[in-house]
């Protein structure tokens, strides 16, 4: 018998939740059924759900965690000099990580902490409806629709850095029950599937503003979409089924618009704004002994800005931002380069745009690099200067929405029905003219350029190389010399080997 050494694992430890309202909610005891008596008992416990989303369970781990394992191994980004203060981070970047790295540990760990506590909170709707005080048939649904969308997102970000996971769909009562093999990938991403597709039909069209962050049924439907995407290029026998059950679930993410400002979504002015369909919640307030706040700006920032030097724009990444020239409005170049990187420009040289500095100010000869991300930096530097933000990160907008139903249409081998989506993201979010070319190959190439300048630092980079089988020659072209296939998918972590009696990889 192995020894339990993670049990924390399963126990409902709580932990707030992301939007403001659920961010005063007092932490509950869960670790028993006599727990769930109403309506409000299960909010509280969604509260703990929507807690773990992305590892934004301290002000750090978004960053050491989240951003690690996903931003990391991808090529729009370089280490800074600070990660070699952090073995475990390199590893990732260096693809020379095993079994016992920490930061995958944590990410999976967090995860599955995410799905035990949906888990508990589903057994606890049912539980207030057959002995406590029985919610409206529109709260039930809100509700379980809730709790079915958190328990498949959390599985969804394991099957998209694991190649099995294991499912877990049951409230635990005994340690017997944490002992279950990992499924093969396909019964993974069927279980995905029904949860978000129940979800949707379950969850509200829109939310009021005291519930920003919660889900929607725009969210279930966009994760819908994409599991499908994914699934159509790893299973070739089924591709034009779930490219068709793809375009379905995108056609059903209604209620959206781009954000005409870029950089607005990403520095704290625009929260869950129009174009917002999920975003991870933080907030500048520290009341009740609340704290949600990240670190991730100082990531970003250059030394010269008392920024940390962690991720840096790869000299790929700053290529492929000024590639088309100056032929966005006023003679500049595209917009998303300005709104997601400081680099030497006269747009920067004057006016302090630059939290309000210029680019003088910031880079000299002796400057470790001559641009960097901007992207979720403070709007000001009063802002910045704390040493923690409350500016929101985007999960999920409707641009990436549109350009997956774009690539969607384009695999159908119906460019036409592609263009006008990318054309719409090029023009409100880059200022830029109509893309050339009308082809499959042309809007292919498109899509790919498009999902690059649109979604840097938004993590689906190294998973939009793997689902396209670009992934290998863009890591060699990256200098990643270290990786090879063996890489395309996160190693189950030897601690989970070691205390799971069904798991022997």
């Amino acid at each position: 018998m192995k020894k339990i050494i993670y049990l924390a694992s399963f126990l409902f430890t709580v932990l707030l939740a992301g939007c403001d309202d659920f961010l005063t909610v007092e932490s509950p005891d869960f670790s028993t059924d006599k727990y769930w008596r109403d309506k409000a008992d299960v909010e509280a416990g969604l509260s703990a759900v929507y807690g773990q989303l992305d590892n934004r369970t301290g002000a750090y781990s978004v960053a050491e965690v989240k951003y690690v394992v996903e931003t990391f191994r991808s090529d729009e980004m370089k280490t800074g000099q600070d990660v070699n203060n952090y073995p475990e981070w390199g590893e990732l970047y260096n693809y020379t990580y095993n079994n016992e790295n920490s930061s995958i540990r944590s990410y999976w760990m967090n995860n599955y902490n995410g799905i035990n506590y949906a888990n508990n909170v589903l057994f606890g709707i049912e539980k207030v409806q057959s002995t406590g005080e029985k919610m409206s048939t529109e709260d039930y649904n809100h509700l379980r629709g809730e709790a079915l969308f958190l328990r498949a997102y959390y599985h969804f970000k394991l099957i998209m850095s694991w190649e099995k996971a294991i499912i877990r769909n049951e409230y635990l009562t005994g340690e017997s029950q944490t002992h279950k093999a990992l499924s093969p990938r396909a019964d993974v991403w069927d279980f995905i599937c029904t949860e978000l597709d129940q979800a949707g039909g379950m969850l509200p069209q829109d939310r009021p503003s005291s519930e920003a962050g919660r889900v929607t049924k725009g969210a279930a439907y966009s994760y819908l979409g994409w599991a499908y995407l994914t699934r159509a290029y790893e299973e070739s026998g089924k591709k034009d089924e779930y490219l068709r059950l793809a375009e379905e679930a995108f056609g059903k993410v209604t209620g959206y618009e781009l954000e005409s400002n870029y950089s607005s979504m990403f520095d704290g002015t625009n929260k869950n704004c129009k174009e917002a369909i999920l975003e991870l919640q933080f907030t500048n307030s520290t009341a009740d002994g609340t704290f949600h706040k990240h670190v991730l700006h100082f990531w970003v920032a250059p030394g010269s800005m008392s920024g940390w030097d962690e991720i840096r724009v790869s000299e790929m990444m700053y290529d492929e931002f000024l590639k088309e020239g100056r032929i966005a409005e006023d003679n500049m170049y595209d917009a998303r380069a300005y709104g997601s990187m400081m680099f030497d420009d006269p747009y920067y040289r004057e006016g302090g745009h630059i939290l309000g500095y210029n680019y003088d100010d910031v880079y000299s000869e002796s400057s470790a690099t001559s641009y960097n991300y901007r992207k979720y930096l403070p709007a000001t530097w009063t802002d910045y200067a704390q040493n923690y933000v409350g500016t929101n990160m985007p999960l999920m907008r409707y641009a990436n929405v549109m350009l997956m139903q774009a690539e969607v249409y384009n695999e159908q081998k119906h460019p036409e029905k592609a263009i006008p989506l990318i054309n719409d993201v090029r023009r409100i979010h880059g200022k830029l003219p109509a893309m050339t070319g009308s082809d499959y190959a042309a809007v292919k190439a498109q899509i790919e350029h498009e999902r690059l300048v649109e979604f840097t630092l938004e993590n689906s980079r190294f998973y939009d190389l793997r689902r396209w089988g670009k992934l290998d020659d863009a890591m060699r072209s990256a200098g990643r010399t270290h990786f090879d296939e063996t890489k395309h998918f996160l190693p189950i972590p030897l601690m989970e080997i070691q205390t799971n009696n069904e798991i022997n990889e």
